[in-house]
C-alpha cells in the first residue's frame, strides 16, 4: 500500500506564524485544513504538527518517538536546563522519573494541600496593609514557599519574591524574544548555582536535610549506570520540582479569571466536597491555555494513518486544541465543570500536562501536585476569603506563553470569613 500525501499548511516557513499565533497555530490549520495531522516548517526544517487523542496516543508511543534532541536550545537554557528529565529517553528516562515517580504519595499530597492553605493565609493575613493583590503575582510567592518547604530547600525570607521572580523567568521566557528571554537565562544561570551550591552542602554535610526530601533524594541519586548524577544534573531536576510548582500561579490566575466570567459556577463552590472542586479545577486547566505544544522527533520511519513519517522529523502534539477537540469534548468551547462527572479519562484525551504513562512515560510527574495545589487554592478563595473584583483588563493573548490576563487578576477589600 502506497502512503498517500500528508495534508501541508503551504509556506515557506512557519515559524513567524507559531509566534503570531501561538496556542491557535495547530487548531487554526486543524480547521482549515480538516485533518488532525499535517506538515509545515518551522525554523527552517520540515515539522508534522498532531491534535487529538488518537494523535496522541501515536505521539506518546516511545518506540517511535524520542525527545533528547526535539526541545530548541533556548527551552533548555531557560525552561527546562541542561539534561533535564524532559529531554531523555528509554532506560535514563525510566531511572529519573522513577526518582520523581518515588516522592509523589498520598502522605506527599497532604504535605502539599496543608502548605498551600497554611501559606495562603499567611500571605493574606500579612497583606492586610495592601490596597491591591494580584493573585498571579501572590501565588508564586505562596508557591515558592510551598515548594522549598516541600523539598527541604531552605529559603531565606528576604530572598522570596526575587527568587520567585528568577523561577518565573523560566516559564515566562522560552516563548519570547530579545531582552526576555536572556533575563530568562540569567535567571536560569543564578538559580542553577543556588541549588548546585546546596547539592554540595548535602553531599559535604554542611547542611542536614530530611531523607524523605526531595533536595537529599535528589542529591544522592544514581542514574541508571549506577552513577551519581553530577551535581548540575541534580539541580536542574531539584528545579523540576520547584519551577513547575511555581508555574501552577499561570492556572491562580485563571482559577480567578473562572471565579469572575462565572458566577453562577462559583456559587456552587460554598462548601463544596474536593470531588466538587476538582471537577472546576480540572475544567479550568481544559478551558484555559498553559502549556501550547509538546515536542518529540520520530525515531524510526513509520507509517500512521495511510501517512508516512520520516526518522529524524520535528512533531508537535497540540496540548491546548487536544484538551478543545470536537471529536473528544461536547461542547469544547463551554466553560462546563460538570463535564468531569463520571466522565472517563485516557492518559491521551486531557493532556493539559502532557499525556501517557505517569510511571514510565512522559506525562508529568507533578500533575497530582498540580490538582492538590489548584484544588487547595480554589477552595481557599471560594472558602475561606471574601474579596472584591475592581475593574481590569482581564483579557490575554492567545501569542503570549504562557497566557496571563493582562492585569494578573487583581482583588481587593479582602477579608477572612
Amino acid at each position: 500500500m502506497v502512503a498517500q500525501n500528508m495534508p501541508k499548511d503551504e509556506g515557506f516557513d512557519r515559524t513567524l506564524s507559531v509566534l503570531k499565533e501561538g496556542y491557535g497555530f495547530i487548531m487554526n490549520r486543524r480547521e482549515a485544513l480538516n485533518t488532525d495531522v499535517f506538515e509545515t516548517r518551522i525554523m527552517g526544517e520540515k515539522a508534522i504538527c498532531l491534535t487529538g487523542s488518537e494523535a496522541a496516543e501515536l505521539f506518546y508511543d516511545d518506540t517511535r518517538f524520542r525527545r533528547r534532541d526535539a526541545a530548541p536550545a533556548r527551552v533548555k537554557k531557560t525552561l527546562f536546563g541542561e539534561g533535564g528529565i524532559q529531554t531523555l529517553d528509554q532506560e535514563a528516562h525510566r531511572n529519573r522519573k522513577a526518582m520523581f515517580m518515588s516522592l509523589m504519595d498520598d502522605e506527599a499530597m497532604d504535605e502539599i494541600g496543608m502548605l498551600v492553605h497554611q501559606y495562603w493565609h499567611l500571605y493574606f493575613k500579612e497583606a492586610e496593609s495592601l490596597e491591591t493583590v494580584s493573585l498571579y503575582e501572590a501565588a508564586k510567592v505562596v508557591f515558592l514557599q510551598v515548594a522549598c518547604k516541600w523539598t527541604g530547600v531552605p529559603l531565606d525570607e528576604s530572598e522570596t519574591e526575587s527568587l520567585a521572580t528568577q523561577i518565573s523567568d523560566l516559564y515566562e521566557s522560552p516563548a519570547a524574544l530579545g531582552i526576555q528571554h536572556w533575563k530568562g537565562r540569567r535567571s536560569r544561570s543564578k538559580l542553577d548555582s543556588w541549588i548546585e551550591g546546596l547539592v554540595e552542602d548535602v553531599r559535604e554535610g554542611r547542611i542536614e536535610v530530611d531523607q524523605g526530601k526531595a533536595l537529599y533524594t535528589f542529591s544522592w541519586h544514581r542514574d541508571e549506570k549506577g552513577s551519581l548524577l553530577d551535581k548540575e544534573t541534580a539541580a536542574v531536576e531539584i528545579l523540576n520540582l520547584i519551577r513547575p510548582m511555581n508555574a501552577v500561579s499561570v492556572w491562580v490566575a485563571m482559577i480567578g479569571l473562572a471565579l469572575h466570567e462565572f458566577p453562577e459556577e462559583k456559587g456552587k463552590l460554598k462548601g463544596a466536597d474536593d470531588i466538587e472542586l476538582e471537577w472546576f479545577i480540572q475544567e479550568v486547566r481544559r478551558y484555559y491555555p498553559f502549556f501550547p505544544f509538546a515536542a518529540a522527533r520520530t525515531d524510526t520511519d513509520f507509517e500512521w494513518q495511510g501517512y508516512f513519517f520520516e526518522a529524524g522529523t520535528l512533531t508537535l502534539l497540540d496540548l491546548y486544541g487536544t484538551n478543545r477537540h470536537p471529536s473528544d469534548w461536547v461542547e469544547p468551547d463551554t466553560f462546563m465543570p460538570e463535564r468531569f462527572r463520571g466522565w472517563h479519562q485516557t492518559p491521551f484525551n486531557f493532556i493539559p500536562q502532557g499525556g501517557g504513562s505517569y510511571d514510565f512515560g512522559h506525562r508529568c510527574a507533578g500533575e497530582f501536585v498540580t490538582i492538590v495545589m489548584m484544588r487547595t487554592t480554589l477552595d481557599f478563595l471560594v472558602n475561606d476569603l471574601e474579596y472584591d473584583v475592581p475593574e481590569q483588563d482581564f483579557s490575554f493573548e492567545f501569542n503570549d506563553i504562557p497566557a496571563v490576563p493582562n492585569d494578573k487578576v487583581k482583588i481587593n477589600n479582602f477579608r477572612f470569613l
